[in-house]
């Protein structure tokens, strides 16, 4: 009989971790449930390193659609075992199948369904495996389940602006980058040959292109280019540290128009997420650390981190948002009359409807002003570099028009 190593909390919140005997997983979830463990990761002895698995990954869109079609299925009425066998079945993403298949089998052995989706910390987040805890415990299971899948179609919804605002400019900088780059390594090289056989004298558009053909053509381009590779890796690697992030992020925020736009999404995210949290009956304290930790820039994250903190010590939630310098004046006092008023939820998901409205037009005026703009620059770069390849031209035909 294989033994498994296992992760998990008792009854009082504590961690623990051992090793047991059992024939499999779900036998193993049985055994430690009678134990009043809930366990967060499991592994057979021996295996645990396994090989990973390519382009397996869960979208949002898909996860929203599970949630949205379980809800209406728990609403029906259908045992929640039966509803995830169905869904499971039916998921065209293997992965996700084996996930649901995973969760199905760990309910049917006794597990509550936010145990046994918090195995997955890939597809089921610390938020949403939090938030159907909450729905379990208060028996609204379906409702939860209703405001999950609105809460990720308003999430996709929000990374699809923050796609669009930066893909296009992107996107035509390194169409704009290759074409001059090719323009100078293939093109000009055979124009400069011919005007060294013709002798003629080169004006100084023509000679500046050709020094900039010769440099890309040369080991200092491909230095270059390997110097800027170097560069791109680099601050990805430092991104990847607490500083880094730290750094970088400050950095975005503080940005003339990039900036403004990206704490807008950070309001907004941060509003929908609290207020979605706490509409579902999770404590402030818990969705704070939540909200935190999926807040996606390091600066929003510690400044959460700060309020959570204040809290904890008995003060208010506005006056910590105010000295972060991160929330508009307008957020902190909208948050303060909810306080006041008990309609905490309410509030912040009205701020979040506002933010996402904001950064939607944002979007849209980012977009207008940027169409014309990289036009001209496209024009202005590509056409002086041809115009800068004719000009010797046009003055050697001068010169043999006024010699005949």
């Amino acid at each position: 009989m294989p033994v498994f190593t296992y992760r998990g909390t008792n009854r009082t919140g504590a961690s623990v971790a051992g090793e047991m005997t059992a024939s499999s997983k779900t036998e193993l979830q049985s055994l430690l449930r009678r134990q009043q463990i809930t366990p967060t990761k499991m592994s057979e002895k021996g295996k645990e390193f396994n090989l990973p698995t390519f382009g397996g990954g869960v979208k949002a869109k898909e996860l929203a659609v599970f949630t949205r079609q379980f809800s209406v299925m728990i609403d029906a009425g259908l045992p929640l075992v039966q509803c995830l066998e169905i869904l499971g079945s039916q998921q065209e993403n293997k992965t996700f199948q084996k996930v649901l298949m995973g969760t199905r089998s760990a309910v049917e052995g006794g597990s509550t369904l936010s145990a046994a989706m918090k195995q997955y910390p890939k597809v089921f987040d610390a938020l949403y495996s939090n938030m159907v805890e909450a729905g379990e415990t208060g028996g609204i299971l379906d409702t939860i389940l209703q405001r999950l899948s609105t809460y990720i179609e308003k999430n996709v919804k929000l990374q699809r602006a923050v796609k669009s605002a930066m893909v296009y400019p992107i996107g035509v900088l390194t169409i704009a980058g290759g074409v001059i780059i090719l323009l100078l390594w293939k093109v000009v090289p055979v124009f400069a040959t011919l005007f060294a056989g013709m002798g003629v004298d080169l004006p100084l558009p023509t000679k500046i292109v050709i020094a900039a053909s010769h440099f890309v053509g040369s080991i200092f381009g491909l230095l270059l280019v390997v110097g800027a590779a170097a560069i791109i890796i680099g601050l990805k690697v430092w991104y990847g540290t607490p500083q880094g992030r730290f750094a970088i992020d400050t950095v975005i925020l503080k940005l003339p128009v990039l900036g403004m736009l990206m704490r807008k999404i950070a309001v907004g995210r941060f509003t929908r997420t609290l207020g979605t949290l706490i509409s579902s009956g999770v404590p402030i304290l818990e969705g704070l650390d939540i909200t935190a930790k999926t807040s996606g820039n390091a600066v929003v994250e510690r400044a959460l981190n700060r309020v959570r903190k204040s809290l904890e010590e008995g003060k208010s939630l506005t006056e910590p948002l105010r000295e972060s310098e991160v929330f508009p004046g307008m957020v902190t006092q909208m948050i303060a009359v909810g306080e006041q008023t008990g309609a905490m939820d309410a509030m912040l998901q009205k701020i979040a409807d506002f933010y996402e409205d904001e950064v939607d037009a944002a979007v849209k005026d980012l977009l207008t002003a940027l169409e014309p703009i990289m036009i001209v620059f496209l024009g202005t770069v590509v056409g002086g570099v041809v115009i800068s390849m004719y000009l010797p031209l046009f003055t050697l035909i001068g010169k043999l028009a006024s010699a005949h």
